[in-house]
């Protein structure tokens, strides 16, 4: 599901506790740090939260030693910290961050037809994003396809296609 059909980006994800004034640290879901600077508010979703999401304050989120740190109003103990672990930290889709033309978000890629540009064929639907590559792994059914310019020719996350040149032998030799 796209973050249109859910109303959610997740932006990182809960780890374990920091310190004792009940910070947290957080796997970044994001290419860019400065996407955490200006947060104010986030939506922690997970076991033990309302189905709905939690809103919680953001009173600092910084890095140390490139890792992201979270203090959350209201959140002041080990104890409290540590109930939040593996919370998915989400906004509303509104405020995802702009890109540069080009880039995509991964929560876009995934659901569209992927179309051998030479044959017209289908190839499939993408299911997921394997960061396995440098550039980043399509995978489309048993396929694990790069997620290049020169391979990916033609990208439209809005009408839900991608066009692929993919080199011969990619089908026989890149499966999971």
């Amino acid at each position: 599901m796209s973050s249109e059909e859910t109303g959610w980006v997740t932006i990182a994800l809960v780890g374990k506790t920091r310190g004792n004034r009940g910070e947290v640290t957080a796997v970044v879901l994001s290419s860019r740090p400065e996407r955490y600077q200006d947060l104010q508010e986030v939506f922690l979703f997970g076991p033990g939260l309302p189905e709905a999401g939690e809103r919680r304050e953001v009173e600092e989120a910084w890095f140390h030693l490139q890792i992201l740190v979270f203090k959350f109003r209201g959140t002041d103990s080990i104890d409290q910290a540590e109930a939040l672990y593996g919370a998915e930290v989400r906004v509303p889709a509104s405020q995802r961050i702009s890109l540069d033309e080009g880039e995509y978000f991964e929560s876009d890629l995934i659901g569209c037809e992927v179309v051998d540009r030479r044959t017209g064929e289908s190839i499939g639907k993408v299911s997921a994003w394997d960061d396995g590559g440098g550039s980043g792994l399509l995978v489309v059914g048993d396929l694990l396809i790069p997620f290049a310019r020169s391979i990916c020719v033609e990208i439209n996350p809005a009408e839900k296609r991608i066009a692929v040149e993919l080199p011969e032998g990619l089908k026989d030799l890149n499966r999971p």
